[in-house]
């Protein structure tokens, strides 16, 4: 799929694409901040026929919509690629090491040369955490790595 960017003066950036059926579908990304949504007229793509704005939590919330199935099917497509690549879900529980802290302090990476790449948290999924993510109990952390890497992973969620 085809992704047009285009720099708009004084704006921002417009990101567009056309879905399969034939839908220009666009993303205006405003220095603010601020996003909008642009469905196209399907007539005539170059005139807009609604604009949603979204405000930074509406836009985080449309991308972990949009992106969790992507996630989990990029993984399995990692699988079936990469011979020796797993990946796990680890719960944070109540009382863990690492429940109230952020990512960061687990230096997950260069302690088992695993990467945290989601984190699923009340039905939703926040794709890519930084290090300054805070872990909750009942989060399900998902690690990508070798299966000696994300071994070690589990241990440190678990104990530390």
């Amino acid at each position: 799929m085809d992704v047009e960017q285009t720099a708009l003066p004084g704006i921002g950036l417009r990101h567009e694409f056309t879905t399969q059926s034939g839908r220009r579908i666009g993303i205006v990304s405003h220095r603010s901040g601020r996003r909008d949504l642009v469905i196209y007229d399907k007539s005539d793509p170059d005139q807009a026929c609604e604009a949603v704005k979204l405000n930074d939590e509406e836009a985080d919330a449309l991308c972990e919509l949009l992106g969790a199935p992507r996630i989990v099917q990029r993984l399995n497509e990692l699988h079936r690629q990469v011979e020796g690549l797993v990946s796990v879900q680890l719960p944070i529980s109540e009382g863990g090491p690492y429940a109230g802290r952020p990512m960061g302090d687990t230096q997950m990476r260069s302690r088992t040369g695993s990467s945290i790449v989601a984190v699923a948290r009340d039905g939703g999924v926040v794709a890519s955490p930084g290090p300054d993510f805070v872990f909750a109990a009942g989060d399900v952390v998902v690690v990508v790595g070798t299966p000696e890497g994300t071994s070690a992973a589990a241990d440190i969620l678990a104990a530390g």
